[in-house]
């Protein structure tokens, strides 16, 4: 580990995941494998306990703002747990100086998505630091939900098995994309709108329906790519991926292309992964695209018994090779 913490160790690929592990949770006693919300038993009630901090640059894209993102990320991450989102905690570190009108927007965007999501933000803190001591606000979150029995190994990805399927929930991308545009003050000639949403509703209606949702992460930090590395390092199994299958938009594809980025190692902020069973996973695309916020769900690989501990991408040119953990950083300050 390096003696300095770097920008990278927030990146959400292979330094985030080592600081992460060799200290914090070596520390803190925290048990394998991480996940995206804690799972807490007590006196026979299961709670999902998720716990995040908000830094995007700029506080305003296309289709968001950090108050948005704040949470919409944090019913994502007890919702892929398999929990039914209920209640959250929002603290707020504001520069001196900060235009309260703009405060006033962000507040109204919570409470907004907040209500849209079907949760209470019931309970925050708010502080103010001299000007120069933050980047004009930064915003942390914790939620709790009720885990939904029979659910609790989807965090785990403990009943994974060969031969199940992975699926998107729609375009790869967008998010990184967006804020960049906005921190960059950049004119694209088509707008990419971030898809930063709440997709607590979208998920119920498929653990609803579904009995083989063997695994789901959002796709935030470090991306696809980050999540399918986690996946073979829990699972100890192999993935292949088709490339050809993965969706992304002309425009985020095309952008990347210029500017050298790889859409599987973008953040987004309304996509997630699913692992499901070969028996149901034509069922949980249909329910997926018939949502607003999953109508371009794909079917983009499998869990094979081969290649343990590696995804292999079948490349669009035809060949194959091996899609690594994000190293470094692409993007600072995405979410």
């Amino acid at each position: 580990m390096s003696e300095l913490i770097t920008l990278n160790h927030g990146s959400g690929g292979k330094q985030a995941h080592e600081l992460i592990r060799n200290l914090f949770a070596r520390k803190f006693g925290m048990p394998e494998p991480m996940t995206d919300s804690a799972v807490i038993k007590e006196q026979g009630i299961e709670l999902a306990f998720t716990t995040d901090s908000y830094v995007v640059d700029p506080l305003f894209f296309p289709g968001g703002n950090i108050g948005k993102l704040a949470v919409c990320g944090t019913v994502n991450d007890l919702a892929v747990s398999g929990a039914v989102p209920k209640y959250i905690s929002a603290s707020f570190i504001i520069e001196e100086g900060f235009p309260l009108k703009d405060l006033e927007i962000i507040a109204d965007s919570m409470a907004e998505e907040a209500n849209r999501a079907g949760v209470r933000i019931v309970t925050g803190d708010t502080k103010v630091v001299g000007k120069g001591k933050c980047d004009k606000l930064f915003i942390t979150t914790a939620g709790t939900g009720f885990l939904r029995s029979g659910f609790e190994h989807i965090s785990t990805g403990k009943k994974i098995i060969t031969g199940d399927r992975l699926i998107v929930s729609g375009a790869l991308g967008n998010h990184a994309i967006a804020v960049l545009g906005a921190r960059n003050n950049l004119s694209f000639s088509s707008s990419v709108v971030s898809d930063c949403a709440s997709l607590n509703n979208m998920i119920q209606s498929v653990l609803a329906e579904c009995h083989q949702v063997h695994f789901m992460r959002d796709l935030t930090r470090g991306g696809l790519a980050a999540v399918l590395y986690e996946l073979v390092q829990i699972s100890s199994s192999g993935l292949i991926v088709d490339e050809i299958s993965v969706p992304v938009e002309d425009p985020v594809r095309g952008l990347c292309e210029v500017l050298g980025f790889d859409p599987f190692y973008l953040a987004n902020e309304g996509k997630i992964l699913i692992v499901a069973g070969e028996n149901e996973y034509e069922k949980i695309l249909k329910i997926l695209r018939s949502h607003p916020y999953g109508e371009k769900a794909a079917l983009i690989g499998e869990v094979t018994a081969l290649h343990k501990g590696n995804v292999i991408l079948n490349t669009t040119s035809g060949g194959k090779r091996i899609l690594d953990i994000p190293s470094g950083v692409q993007l600072p300050r995405i979410c």
